[in-house]
């Protein structure tokens, strides 16, 4: 078998039965809420409006987007239920994507219940409350058993759409089988992509032909073949949870942004864990503000952050100091703000820069951010999809006066074929990604010092902060790993076909660099 099939059937279980679990409790949820509502809203033609434009409205709003904005609302109510009770609520992994996507399932039930009940036979509801029926009889021995095959199909396109937007998950530190389609694309491993998405539409044809035995069943009056829908589903539920339920919880989470050098880094952490005798598990391709907050709030245990990014991002500095100087200024913020303990510096900057193909930046004469800013008005730049919302951006911009012709925003990955097909001229990039050499790219010296020093540091949450089992096994990472390694390890992943997942470069990692025996 192919090895890069082969790693992702390794993880299938574990991705596969967190993914059902998420959906099938999203979809509980959902019909708990929207079937007493669609009922109440069908007997009340005044109700009806106001309750479809609002789950219709959810409907607009990208499922990303709506994933993403429970993270910062559950914080909030996090820190008031600490306050209050002294008890805190998670804010990130399963209970986010559930209200999310809980609410994405409610208009197609919704939608089908009203739709069949409000559609029974006038004739048929007369003759009911002719021969005495109580409202609540009638609704449960007429109206309910009529419109049983439409709210079926309801459901049935509930878990079609739930399944598929479950795999969106995964920024917000929830497993699914979205993460193949993340981590494949951010270290173009594009079988994990194929995979997740293939197995992802397995899960739902086979949810959605199980139910609709369930549905033909309930058409037809023909309850055995309900019950035999109902049966496989339930059968199909139990097989794929059974990994899910028999997993412990880890002691303890390490978190990874979205890009290579992160997923390996977190390998290498959890790694080291494990060697030492504890469980370990990562929620991966988090986003730069959501993973110090998660870690600022005690969902994950500790992850690798950047000196620079926390420097302008949350201290909102603009200045730029020496490098053991901001290192300290940093160590003594994070302490006193959230409790976080840095643990120390790995020993390479990650640094911002921007980045020419070698020949492109000789032709126009560009060896400096400056050279860059008289040529800018007729460039394109292209930009990682958060650059320029950041304040390195507005830093960078107004040292220079950089003015380009067009920016565009793409996901790393395609952001260096851009720049290899020609279609941007310039790209921002990282010092330790390994495809600037790989593409042979020129980064620009940057004379005014735009940009803050970018120290890879190991942070560590307030509630692990005297945990010395944790600092133990994390504490030979600092000053361990130097530039060049780095770069290499992040070749390996974004080039390298041998080299076919992070965790293959993270133990190559370790073992160079004496972390792993």
């Amino acid at each position: 078998m192919n090895a890069q099939l082969a790693a992702a059937f390794a993880v299938l279980p574990n991705y596969l039965s967190q993914h059902v679990l998420l959906s099938l409790s999203a979809i509980a949820l959902g019909a708990v809420v929207s079937l007493p509502l669609a009922i109440w809203a069908a007997r009340r033609p005044t109700l009806r409006w106001p309750l479809l434009a609002g789950t219709s409205l959810v409907q607009t709003i990208p499922a990303l987007a709506l994933l993403a904005l429970f993270y910062p609302l559950l914080l909030a109510i996090s820190g008031l239920t600490q306050e209050l009770v002294g008890a805190t609520t998670p804010a990130l992994g399963f209970l986010p994507a559930l209200l999310a996507l809980a609410l994405y399932a409610m208009l197609p039930i919704v939608r089908a219940t009203i739709s069949a009940i409000s559609g029974i036979d006038a004739a048929i509801i007369e003759a009911a409350d002719a021969v005495g029926m109580t409202s609540s009889q009638r609704l449960w021995r007429v109206e309910l058993p009529l419109a049983a095959p439409s709210i079926v199909g309801g459901l049935r396109t509930a878990m079609v759409w739930t399944i598929g937007a479950a795999t969106l998950a995964t920024p917000v530190g929830q497993a699914s089988l979205g993460n193949y389609i993340f981590s494949g694309l951010q270290t173009e491993n594009w079988v994990f992509v194929l995979f997740g998405c293939a197995a992802s539409v397995v899960v739902a044809l086979l949810a959605d032909q199980l139910l609709a035995l369930v549905e033909a069943g309930a058409a037809k009056r023909d309850w055995k073949r309900a019950i035999a829908g109902a049966g496989g589903f339930a059968l199909a539920v139990v097989a794929t949870l059974a990994p899910a339920a028999s997993v412990a919880p880890s002691a303890y989470v390490i978190g990874a942004k979205n890009f290579s050098e992160q997923f390996i880094l977190a390998d290498l952490m959890t790694l080291r864990l494990r060697a030492a005798g504890h469980s370990a598990e990562k929620r991966e391709g988090l986003g730069s503000a959501v993973v110090f907050r998660a870690l600022a709030a005690n969902d994950i245990d500790a992850y690798v952050d950047y000196s620079g990014t926390l420097w302008t991002n949350l201290m909102h500095r603009t200045d730029n100091p020496p490098r053991e100087r901001m290192l300290a200024e940093l160590s003594d913020w994070l302490k006193k703000s959230s409790g976080v303990v840095m643990l120390g510096a790995l020993g390479f900057e990650n640094n911002f820069a921007l980045a020419m193909k070698r020949e492109r930046a000789s032709e126009l004469g560009i060896a400096t951010i400056a050279d860059l800013a008289r040529a800018a008005p007729q460039l394109t730049f292209g930009t990682d999809l958060e650059f320029q919302s950041r304040p390195e951006w507005r830093s960078l911009r107004d040292a220079y006066d950089l003015r380009f012709r067009e920016i565009i925003s793409y996901n790393p990955t395609f952001m260096y074929r851009a720049l290899d097909d020609g279609q941007v001229d310039v790209i921002t990039a990282f010092s330790s990604d390994g495809r600037i050499l790989a593409q042979n790219l020129v980064t620009l010296d940057d004379p005014k010092n735009a940009f803050p020093h970018y120290d890879a540091i190991v942070l560590i949450a307030p509630k692990r902060a005297n945990d010395e089992k944790l600092r133990a096994a994390l504490r030979p990472l600092v000053g361990a790993i130097g530039l060049e390694r780095m770069r290499r390890a992040n070749l390996e992943v974004d080039r390298d076909a041998d080299k076919l997942t992070p965790r293959a470069a993270a133990e190559e990692l370790g073992k160079e660099t004496g972390l792993l025996k």
